[in-house]
């Protein structure tokens, strides 16, 4: 393994003209992929995602900048010279071929001996869980079959990326997130580095080791699942990410790194905030649904966030009770009430609630 990021864009923009005017699809990309590395590109339609996938693979050069394969510049080098593939939504198996013969075609291409291309087929069969399946035809096997045959296609030269497209995109729910812990586990095993587009949070929340998250030709945050879930940089990713509730309001005081935010009498927003924030600074706070604790009569004394409000909406999720209580701080909230701890006890539509959760749990946004 070399020590090179596996891919890297330096300085890269992105322009495309319309209607003769110039308009940037990318915008001032500086990104490192590592080596073996689960890394997500995600982001709302038009976001420049998959534009910058392309800029990989070659399909498009960049306006300025370079691209990097393992530390080799490939900014100007045709698709077919790249040592990378790509996966497709539309999966693009030969429908007259095999199973085995679909997974072999590169192979022949390269002329790659018989014995060993029996082989490396059968063992990316394998990866795959398609062990048995060699004689089929892509007709005779379900959309994830087809998904998987497209995988060891494109597996089976060992190339040093693997850039895939929305490919789960055509699949039905429970299908696709079987494909999303399937999809980790066989890069896990191969081994090399996967860069995955898509404009679903749960998938790139699931399946990567990094994501960045794009809009408007930018990478508005970059980070590990967890880091851009829990502490959203800006609040387009904390709208984007899941589901948040965002308040804003005047630090009334700060002690110990504390920011506590007033919004009525003896309802607040407690925050946990860096060093430099004053009383008196305007800010805006997130904080997830999952994190609140819902409550039909006041809690007792918390140090936390408290705020009252009234239940609009109420729905049933299986797992969860899901809320929508207008508050005293303004916007509406979203609150996911876990059914394993309250599965009876449910607040109706028009009933007053209390809303509580720990400072902790609060994330000041650009702060």
């Amino acid at each position: 393994m070399t020590s090179s990021p596996a891919i890297e864009f330096a300085g890269v923009r992105k322009d495309y003209l319309s209607h003769g005017e110039s308009v940037p699809a990318v915008r001032s990309l500086d990104l490192a992929i590592g080596q073996g590395e689960f890394f997500s590109l995600l982001g709302p339609s038009g976001c420049g995602k998959t534009t910058t996938m392309r800029m990989i693979a070659g399909f498009e050069a960049p306006t300025e900048g370079k691209v990097f394969l393992d530390g080799r510049d490939v900014t100007g080098v045709a698709p077919n010279k790249r040592d990378v593939n790509m996966v497709f939504q539309s999966y693009a198996l030969f429908p007259h071929l095999t199973v085995a013969q679909n997974v072999a075609f590169g192979l022949e291409r390269k002329r790659v001996g018989k014995p060993e291309i029996k082989r490396r087929v059968a063992e990316m069969l394998a990866i795959v869980s398609l062990t048995g399946m060699e004689k089929r035809q892509p007709r005779e096997m379900s959309g994830g079959q087809q998904q998987r045959v497209a995988l060891a296609r494109a597996l089976v030269n060992h190339p040093r990326a693997l850039l895939l497209d929305e490919p789960l995109g055509a699949l039905d729910l429970k299908l696709r997130q079987q494909m999303q812990v399937e999809l980790k586990r066989i890069q896990r095993e191969v081994g090399i580095t996967f860069v995955y587009v898509t404009h679903d949070q749960g998938e790139a929340l699931t399946m990567s080791d990094r994501i960045a998250v794009m809009n408007s030709g930018l990478i508005e945050q970059l980070g590990t699942p967890r880091e851009i879930y829990e502490r959203p940089s800006t609040r387009f990713v904390a709208g984007f990410i899941g589901t948040s509730n965002i308040v804003d309001g005047t630090v009334g005081r700060v002690e110990q790194g504390i920011a506590v935010i007033d919004k009525a009498p003896g309802e607040r927003v407690v925050v946990r905030v860096p060093d430099g924030v004053r009383a008196g600074r305007e800010i805006e706070v997130s904080v997830r649904p999952e994190k609140i604790d819902l409550h039909r009569s006041m809690p007792a004394a918390t140090e936390g966030s408290l705020l009252s409000g009234t239940v609009t909406e109420v729905v049933y999720h299986g797992t969860s009770t899901n809320y929508t209580v207008t508050t005293t701080a303004g916007p509406d909230f979203v609150v996911f009430d876990q059914n394993a701890q309250n599965a009876e006890d449910v607040a109706s539509r028009g009933e007053r609630v209390y809303l509580t959760w720990a400072p902790q749990h609060s994330y000041p946004i650009g702060v």
